[in-house]
């Protein structure tokens, strides 16, 4: 399967600016290519995920990926996509985002030539680095001097700006051409002849493709992937708290993990193919899994393990997965407090004082209606008797039992559960 066949088959193809002759090109030998991403926060997103990993897929073929990171570009704002003006961010704000950006970026590619098959390491760049001695005039007669407001504004990015009610600054309608500015740069200083990204970057990409033929009359290719979106056409990547992010202070890696175990039948196939480097045969063994058993959500859990340890790795992953053991009843023994941490981030949580544990404690019907498991005392009786009511996972044998500090997990927590799934954490406090 040729790489351009391995794109196709896992849905990364939307267009090209001529299909035929980068086919071409491809066939010819290995090729240099480059995938901007623009500082808008201090983490990229797991929308960030498909161009991202299809530079690495381009690199295990054999090619030369560069990411570049936009420290000027950010300076001003992309429109595409956006239906109003962003905020720009000061000098301070884009600075930080960048540097946290590089090293997000450095997980998913290889840099050192020597853990390459084909000695083709990525690099990493900053388009502020030969974007920014450029002065205002000298852009205007290096790069305007190529576009016509006319072709400019028929770019949808611009025109589905000028359609709105704001309308678009001439800040975010000159983006395109430092776009296309670090295209050409990265064709001349780098031999870069490709430039990827996902389909609302279609105007900026092609800005680029026409400022390299009009001014260095030489081929360079677009090409675009889809968006990542639900089956309803909403983007993928956002929880009911926002984005995903890639970094863990951001999205912890057990809510990472949850985010993928909870996608949809009819996504999770699509997003095996795009988001993770799992073969054909074993996406289609996982896709034939899941129509003979989908309650067992074998493709959801293949797909949330295979990414949560490609962004946050096997250690990270490894406690996701049994904090999620936890969240189905599994034993504590051996949990760290991290693990633990992280699930408590995650449900409802009371504070109660340490005095009342001391001694013989507080008796269980009491703390379970303290944590809202129960709404009083004798429908508490009634969920333990009936064996639905358990502390710190083990079941509750007797309406009787009392909650103590031996009891706390950490020195701090009790684990209060009702039923199979509803939980309550009971954190204790001075006094």
């Amino acid at each position: 399967m040729t790489l351009l066949d391995e794109l196709h088959w896992r849905g990364l193809y939307a267009d090209c600016t001529d299909l035929a002759a980068l086919t071409k090109r491809l066939t010819a030998g290995p090729t240099t290519l480059y995938c901007g991403f623009d500082p808008t926060a201090d983490s990229l997103h797991v929308g960030n995920l498909v161009p991202l990993l299809a530079l690495r897929r381009f690199q295990l073929f054999g090619h030369h990926p560069i990411a570049l990171a936009g420290g000027a570009t950010g300076m001003v704002g992309d429109p595409s996509g956006k239906s109003s003006e962003r905020n720009l961010q000061t000098p301070d704000q884009v600075s930080h985002n960048i540097a946290c950006i590089k090293q997000q970026l450095s997980q998913f590619l290889e840099f050192d030539a020597a853990k390459t098959k084909n000695n083709n390491p990525a690099r990493l760049v900053d388009n502020a680095s030969w974007t920014a001695p450029v002065s205002f005039l000298e852009f205007l007669r290096d790069v305007g001097k190529y576009f016509s407001v006319n072709q400019m504004i028929a770019k949808d990015s611009v025109r589905s700006r000028l359609e709105s009610e704001g309308g678009i600054s001439y800040t975010e309608f000159s983006y395109m051409l430092l776009q296309a500015f670090d295209f050409c740069h990265l064709r001349q200083s780098a031999n870069c002849e490709i430039q990827v990204g996902a389909t609302d970057q279609w105007g900026n990409i092609t800005a680029g493709t026409d400022l390299i033929r009009k001014k260095l009359g030489v081929p360079a290719w677009g090409l675009t992937f889809p968006l990542l979106t639900k089956s309803d056409g909403t983007k993928y990547g956002k929880s009911a708290s926002g984005a995903v992010w890639l970094d863990p202070a951001r999205t912890t890696p057990y809510r990472f993990y949850q985010f993928f175990v909870q996608a949809e039948d009819v996504d999770v196939v699509k997003l095996l193919k795009v988001l993770t480097f799992l073969s054909q045969e074993q996406i289609t063994a996982l896709e034939a899994e899941m129509k003979t058993n989908p309650g067992a959500r074998v493709a959801q859990k293949a797909l949330a393990r295979e990414v949560t340890t490609l962004v946050h790795g096997k250690s990270a992953c490894d406690d996701a997965l049994r904090a999620s053991e936890i969240m189905f009843g599994g034993g504590l023994d051996g949990v760290s407090e991290a693990v633990f941490r992280d699930v408590v981030g995650e449900i409802p949580t009371k504070d109660l004082e340490r005095a009342k544990l001391d001694g013989p404690g507080t008796p269980l019907l009491d703390l379970l209606v303290h944590a809202g498991l129960a709404p009083s005392r004798g429908q508490a009786r009634k969920d333990i008797e009936g064996g639905g009511s358990y502390v710190n996972n083990i079941r509750a044998a007797e309406s009787a039992r009392a909650v103590t500090t031996a009891d706390l997990l950490f020195g701090q927590y009790v684990l209060l559960r009702k039923g199979k799934r509803t939980y309550a954490v009971l954190s204790v406090v001075p006094g």
